[in-house]
């Protein structure tokens, strides 16, 4: 009949029945036929032996590590918990120990050792008088400890406790609570170091004060 599919001289094409209809992929990708595989793997690579596979993700072979690497990570693991907190103490306590034996608050500015920037140019650098800050705050003299280095002051109580806790978690397994800083509190101290870099050098008044 006109208008018709016909599939045969006499008959036309039956409707396809809607429920024998493959439904399609949810990605777009038409259902295998009947007979094919189901799941049909990514194509074998090629590529010469020893060589990476295009396409593929090249593995790395791990680098093995140096002979002093192994040495101080076996005595690293072989240690006691209190050993690294207690070799910790021993740097800070050298520091201590320079500060009350050298007494910075009497040596000349150029004695030795001194630092290389206030020699060769004159201007404080970041941390010129921390250690004079340390030997004052030693023996109890917080404003004369601020004069010098008041940053260095203001942070001490902080790092203080840092270290405490950080070495009583670990040696005595202490439940302290440890400070945690954002990278933007970090930010901001930095900042402020540096913008009191520079204002300890001016030479104008309330400035000049803040120079060492």
């Amino acid at each position: 009949m006109y208008g018709e599919r016909v599939t045969s001289v006499d008959r036309p094409a039956t409707a396809p029945d809607p429920h024998t209809e493959p439904h399609p992929h949810p990605h777009g990708h038409a259902q295998p036929e009947s007979g094919s595989p189901a799941h049909a793997g990514p194509p074998a690579p090629t590529g010469a032996p020893g060589e990476p596979w295009p396409g593929y993700p090249v593995a790395y072979q791990p680098v093995e590590s140096d002979r002093l690497t192994r040495l101080v990570m076996r005595l690293h693991a072989r240690a006691p918990r209190w050993a690294v907190p207690l070799a910790a103490l021993g740097c800070v306590g050298l520091g201590v120990a320079y500060a009350l034996i050298s007494d910075p608050t009497r040596s000349d500015p150029d004695a030795a050792p001194t630092c290389l920037l206030k020699l060769t140019t004159g201007l404080d650098c970041p941390g010129c008088g921390g250690t004079r800050a340390l030997w004052y705050v030693l023996h109890g003299d917080l404003p004369a400890a601020a004069r010098h280095h008041f940053l260095f002051v203001f942070a001490l109580p902080f790092l203080t406790w840092l270290f405490v806790a950080w070495a009583g978690n670990r040696a005595f397994g202490w439940k302290l609570p440890e400070a945690q800083f954002s990278p933007k509190v970090i930010g901001v101290f930095l900042a402020a170091w540096g913008v009191f870099s520079v204002v300890r050098n001016l030479p104008w008044a309330p400035f000049t004060s803040l120079y060492v």
